[in-house]
C-alpha cells in the first residue's frame, strides 16, 4: 500500500452542503427567504464554496438557487445535477459555474436504485460531463457510495471524469460505512491514480463523519464538504465547525472560516431549520463551555486551560457556569456575581447548600432560582422587574386561530401592548411578549420544558425555559402554576429579565431599582 509520494494538505477548501445536504434533514424545508439569509451568513462565515440547492426538485429550489447565484457573494456558488440532461439544464438556466454532478458507483446502488450496468453508469457520466463543459460549467463529478464501489471501477470512474474534462472529483462516504484508516488509505491510492484535486463527503452514520473527513484531508484531498450543525440526510454530514475548529487547532491545516462566526451561524441556521442543538455537541453546543462540577469550575476560574481545549471567544461563544448539586463555591460565588451579589462567606455557604439540596430532588437550579435563594438569605429586597406583565388576554378553541393579546411595561415609564397568533396559546403569548422585548434585547427561547408537580387534573406544572440573547448570554428561569400558560408566561419573563440584568452589568450599568440594603462585601 505504499503508493506514490503524497503531502498532506496545509489549507483546506471548505465546501458547505447546509443549504442542499443539509436541508435533506427529515423535517426541514427550507423557503428561498431563508436559504439567501443562510447563504449570506455562511459568506460572511468565509466558506470557500456554498452549494446552494439541488434546482430540479423543485420551482422554490429552482427559484433558491437563481436568486443565491445573483448575489455577488464571495464565495463560490454552485449547485448539484445528477449527470442528466434535464438536470443539467437547470444549472443552465441558473447561470451556474460550477456544477456538482454525481451518479451512483457502487454494485448495491446500481443494481438496486439505478437498474442499469457499470457500462451504462459510465456512458452517462461521460455524457453529462460532456454536456455540462460544453455550455461552460465547471465540473465536480461524485461517485456517489464511493467507499462501498469496487476499488479498479471508482478509479475507472474518476479517471473517466478527468479524461473528459472534470475539474475536480469527490469522493463520498454515502452512508457512513468507512473508518478513517479505510478512508486515508483511499485518498491516498486515489491520489496517486488520479491528478485533479479530491474532495470527501463523509456522513456521520457511525459518528465518525468528522474523522472520516480529516483522515481524508491528511491523506491528500484538499476539500471537505460539510454543514452547519452537522445537519444531513439520516445521522447527518460531517459537522462544518467541529472539523474547522479540529483542523486548524490539532493538524494545523488553515482555512478561510472566520471562527468567531461559527457559534452566531450555527445559532441562525438552527432557528431557521428549527433543529434545536443538543446541549453537549461540540463547538456550539448551549453546554460545549459550560461547568458544573465544583472541581473543575474552580480549576476554570483560576486557569481556564485546565478544562478548556479552547478559548470560548475563539468560536463567538462565551463561558458559562452552572449551579447544581456537584457545584462548588467558586462556581456558584461566580455565578452570582455574574448576577450582581457579592454576598459574605456565611451568606454564600447557605446558598450553596440550597443548591445541593434541590440538585438531590433532581432539579435544576435556574438562574432565577438562584437569584430568589441570594435575595432570600441575604434579607435583600426583590429586584423590579425590567419588564412587566400589566395585562393578557388569550383567545383560543375550535376554528379559531390561538391569539394573545399581552400589555408590557418596561421599567416605570414605557407600556406597549401587542397581539400575535400562534400554533397554541402558549406559542402565541410568547411570540407576543417577543414583539416588545426584541425593541430592546433580542431574546430567543432555547429550550421550553413542563414537568408535573402534582397528578390529576388541577396538577401543578412547573415550566423551565432557557432563553439566549444576541450577545451569547443564556439565562434560565422556572414557574410553577396549575395554569400552564401564565407558568409559562411568568417563566419566559423572568428569563428575559435575568438576561436584561446580565446585559445591563455588562454595561456597566444598575438595576433600574436599587435594592433596599447594600449587598456585603465577600468577607472570604
Amino acid at each position: 500500500m505504499d503508493y506514490s509520494p503524497y503531502q498532506s494538505v496545509s489549507k483546506v477548501r471548505i465546501f458547505d452542503t447546509t443549504l442542499r445536504d443539509g436541508e435533506q434533514t427529515p423535517g426541514v424545508s427550507l423557503t428561498a427567504d431563508n436559504k439567501v439569509e443562510i447563504a449570506k451568513s455562511l459568506d460572511r462565515l468565509g466558506v470557500d464554496v456554498i452549494e446552494a440547492g439541488f434546482p430540479v426538485v423543485s420551482e422554490g429550489e429552482y427559484d433558491a438557487v437563481k436568486r443565491i447565484n445573483k448575489l455577488g457573494l464571495s464565495s463560490q456558488i454552485t449547485a448539484l445535477s445528477r449527470v442528466d440532461k434535464a438536470d443539467i439544464d437547470k444549472l443552465i438556466d441558473c447561470d451556474i459555474s460550477y456544477g456538482h454532478l454525481f451518479i451512483a458507483t457502487s454494485d448495491l446502488h446500481l443494481q438496486y436504485k439505478l437498474k442499469i450496468s457499470r457500462e451504462k453508469a459510465l456512458e452517462s457520466e461521460i455524457a453529462g460531463i460532456e454536456y455540462a463543459k460544453a455550455h461552460g460549467i465547471k465540473v465536480e463529478f461524485s461517485a456517489e457510495d464511493a467507499t462501498r464501489t469496487e476499488r479498479d471501477f471508482l478509479v475507472k470512474a474518476f479517471r473517466e471524469a478527468e479524461r473528459v474534462g472534470a475539474e475536480r472529483i469527490n469522493v463520498p462516504d454515502t452512508v457512513g460505512t468507512s473508518t478513517p484508516e479505510r478512508f486515508a488509505e483511499l485518498i491516498r491510492y486515489l491520489k496517486s491514480q488520479i491528478r485533479i484535486p479530491i474532495s470527501v463527503h463523509c456522513h456521520d452514520d457511525y459518528g465518525l463523519a468528522v474523522a472520516n473527513s480529516l483522515a481524508g484531508v491528511n491523506a491528500g484531498a484538499d476539500q471537505a464538504h460539510v454543514t452547519i450543525n452537522g445537519l444531513g440526510e439520516r445521522a447527518g454530514n460531517a459537522s462544518l465547525e467541529e472539523f474547522v475548529m479540529a483542523a486548524s487547532r490539532l493538524y494545523s491545516i488553515e482555512c478561510r472560516i472566520k471562527t468567531k462566526l461559527l457559534y452566531e451561524t450555527s445559532r441562525t441556521v438552527s432557528k431557521l431549520t428549527r433543529v434545536l442543538l443538543q446541549p453537549n455537541k461540540a463547538i456550539v453546543g448551549e453546554n460545549a463551555f459550560g461547568h458544573e462540577s465544583g472541581i473543575h469550575t474552580h480549576g476554570v476560574l483560576n486557569m481556564p486551560a485546565t478544562y478548556e481545549p479552547m478559548e470560548p471567544e475563539l468560536v463567538g461563544a462565551s463561558r458559562r457556569i452552572q449551579a447544581g448539586k456537584h457545584a462548588g463555591t467558586h462556581g456558584v460565588y461566580s455565578q452570582l456575581k455574574s448576577l450582581g451579589f457579592n454576598l459574605t462567606s456565611d451568606e454564600l455557604k447557605k446558598v450553596v447548600q440550597k443548591v445541593k439540596e434541590i440538585g438531590d430532588q433532581g432539579k435544576p437550579v435556574t438562574d432565577s432560582d438562584l437569584d430568589r435563594l441570594a435575595r432570600e438569605i441575604s434579607g435583600l429586597a426583590k429586584r423590579d422587574s425590567y419588564f412587566k406583565i400589566t395585562d393578557l388576554a388569550i383567545i383560543t378553541g375550535i376554528n379559531t386561530v390561538p391569539t394573545a393579546s399581552v400589555r408590557l411595561a418596561f421599567g416605570n415609564n414605557d407600556s406597549t401592548t401587542t397581539a400575535q397568533t400562534g400554533v397554541g396559546p402558549v406559542d402565541a403569548v410568547l411570540k407576543a411578549i417577543s414583539q416588545v422585548t426584541d425593541r430592546y434585547a433580542k431574546v430567543t427561547l432555547r429550550e421550553y420544558r413542563i414537568e408535573a408537580v402534582s397528578g390529576g387534573t388541577d396538577a401543578e406544572a412547573e415550566v423551565l425555559v432557557k432563553v439566549e440573547d444576541d450577545r451569547g448570554n443564556v439565562c434560565s428561569a422556572s414557574a410553577a402554576g396549575q395554569d400552564i400558560v401564565m407558568a409559562s408566561v411568568y417563566a419566559m419573563m423572568s428569563g428575559i429579565n435575568e438576561t436584561m440584568l446580565r446585559r445591563s452589568r455588562q454595561d456597566g450599568n444598575q438595576e433600574i431599582v436599587r435594592p433596599a440594603q447594600t449587598i456585603a462585601a465577600m468577607t472570604s
